[in-house]
């Protein structure tokens, strides 16, 4: 067992943060525990509690750290124009859950307890991943207001984000030449074009 000033707490939770996404990726976010990662590590599990509060607080790091790795892969392959932007997006987006399967569920899956409140930096990351998408969609959408656009984005992230779920349990129930990224492709390109269409009346 490493002593405690074996490591500095930086590296103390770079250590704790990576195994727990080894982890995670290897064995799913049910085998998940302060235990296992402190005995990955090599460290106590109180060691564990002098660097983050809580499971909680553990679990709001790892997911602060993959919407960090999701709005990276977003933001690798910039496209010229609103509609091609959100389209890749999109791709990107379907990419990285079928890529980080089990980080991603715990994105999406691990509810913060009402009692306690989340991180301002986790929050930060989640308008971050929103103004991706209302970026281009105020090109689209001038004549809205900004309720609407922000109302519009959360939309077709649900949409897109119901598909690769759907996509992840093999449930689109689809030709197989029909892939989730069309399905997408599908979404948004009727959903803007309705849009369009409204504004030109």
């Amino acid at each position: 067992m490493a002593r405690r000033n074996d490591h500095s707490r930086d590296e103390l939770r770079e250590m704790a943060l990576s195994a727990a996404e080894t982890l995670l990726d290897q064995q799913g976010s049910e085998a998940l525990s302060t235990r296992k990662i402190a005995s990955a590590i090599g460290y106590s599990v109180g060691s564990l509690y002098q660097i983050f509060k809580n499971y909680d607080d553990l679990c709001w790091q790892l997911n602060l750290r993959t919407l960090q790795m999701l709005l990276q892969a977003l933001d690798q392959q910039p496209a010229e124009g609103p509609q091609a932007a959100l389209l890749q997006y999109a791709d990107s987006y379907l990419t990285f859950a079928n890529e980080w399967p089990q980080r991603w569920r715990l994105l999406f899956e691990y509810s913060t307890p009402h009692d306690l409140q989340a991180p301002e930096a986790l929050n930060e990351a989640i308008t971050q991943l929103f103004d991706r998408i209302e970026t281009p969609l105020s090109e689209v959408m001038s004549q809205q207001s900004e309720v609407q656009i922000s109302s519009a984005a959360r939309t077709l992230w649900a949409g897109v984000h119901g598909i690769a779920v759907l996509g992840a349990h093999n449930k689109l129930f689809q030709a197989d030449h029909i892939c989730a990224s069309t399905m997408a492709h599908e979404l948004i390109c009727r959903y803007l074009n309705g849009w369009q269409q409204e504004g030109s009346q």
